[in-house]
């Protein structure tokens, strides 16, 4: 799969335990909140990973993963992070706290594994690129989608140049995050520690939408909060413009009623147009290619959707890469470098919504607004 770039790391860089005779990567999971149940599930089943550690302020949040994994567990990052045992570290916290603590597993020598977005900035996420990158260990992020069957397909005929001139095309998420969702937590629609639904939720598919269609040259876009009492924003569109001459529309949305509607992404040419849709995107809606006659289309049509989330799930494929790419001393395929780009775009949204203008890639890496210490921050 295309899109990772990056340095290269050298077998002196990493360590890894031998189990049986096969190397094994040592994970370590700090927050252990909703999210941090999918990592572990996806660790137990992956050839070459083992969870060694968890790490919470609320120590009766680590009992859980203590009692099913036999895990360690600790209520300080940096005791976690002083743990010689560990090879990797997921971050499962609020996205407030994502930069400081993947700049702290980078300079303990871990490998970094963060949930998205990749931070809440450009600036600190030059902070991690910088860290990871100048202690030799690798860093990804969780945009787990950019693995369904039929992202890859779409990818696949992307590369093949099947559409030809790109048009135009459309990213959409219809979501339904009611209130009951933002007020579960008290970081959820904060400024600090959330950063927006277009943050949150619609920057995975706006990661799909810039991997297809290359840079972005210009952003218009409104936003506004319309249902939810929280300080970020419930609904957002945004038009864009292509470094290819392109146009592309997106729509991100927590308003919708009563659940889940879809989350869907177009992409149309001079030789080709095709939809992915599906309340969680994956399934082939429309697929049409000059090259590829009604027989052949409706092949790929069936291949993808009779299953179209794949064998895996997203988690299990974001770090089963991260094993392979450690032990192939190459970059992870959503690595720091990738993950920045829809950030960029998010954050061009954010910057037009306010400033009711047209807003030019690439930014100007602003400082970040002073993060919450771990401390101050309470509980993740």
């Amino acid at each position: 799969m295309s899109g990772s770039t990056g340095r290269r790391f050298s077998r002196s860089e990493t360590t890894v335990t031998q189990q049986g005779g096969h190397p094994t990567l040592r994970f370590g999971i700090v927050g252990c909140g909703h999210i941090a149940t999918k990592h572990a599930q996806a660790l137990e089943v992956i050839e070459g990973a083992k969870l060694e550690a968890v790490c919470d302020t609320v120590p009766e949040r680590t009992q859980p993963y203590v009692d099913r994994y036999g895990c360690r567990a600790y209520d300080d990052l940096e005791k976690m992070l002083a743990d010689p045992q560990i090879d990797v570290v997921c971050i499962c916290t609020p996205s407030g706290l994502h930069a400081q603590m993947g700049v702290a597993a980078a300079y303990a020598k871990k490998h970094v594994v963060v949930e998205k977005p990749l931070t809440l900035s450009l600036k600190d996420a030059d902070a991690m690129i910088a860290a990871a990158e100048g202690n030799g260990v690798l860093l990804a992020v969780v945009h787990p989608n950019r693995f369904l069957p039929g992202v890859v397909a779409l990818r696949q005929q992307v590369e093949q140049g099947a559409f030809g001139t790109f048009t135009h095309a459309a990213a959409v998420v219809r979501w339904n995050r009611n209130q009951a969702y933002y007020d579960s937590a008290p970081w959820r629609g904060t400024a600090a520690m959330d950063g927006g639904f277009f943050l949150n939720q619609a920057i995975h598919n706006i990661d799909l939408l810039q991997w297809m269609m290359g840079p972005v040259e210009e952003v218009f876009a409104y936003t506004t909060t319309r249902l939810r009492k929280i300080e970020t924003e419930d609904l957002g569109v945004a038009v864009l413009r292509f470094q290819n001459g392109a146009l592309g529309t997106i729509e991100g949305a927590a308003t919708l009623y009563p659940q889940n509607l879809e989350e869907s992404l177009a992409l149309f040419g001079e030789t080709g147009s095709a939809k992915l849709g599906g309340r969680t995107i994956g399934t082939i809606e429309s697929w049409h290619f000059a090259r590829l006659n009604d027989e052949e289309a409706q092949r790929w049509v069936q291949q993808v959707n009779q299953n179209p989330k794949g064998t895996r799930t997203g988690h299990q494929a974001i770090l089963s890469d991260m094993v392979q790419a450690v032990l192939e001393h190459r970059p992870p395929v959503v690595n720091g470098r990738e993950a920045r780009k829809a950030l960029e775009i998010v954050l061009a949204i954010y910057q037009s919504a306010r400033e009711h203008r047209p807003v030019r890639l690439p930014l100007t890496a602003q400082p970040a607004s002073r993060v919450p210490s771990l401390h101050e921050s309470g509980s993740f």
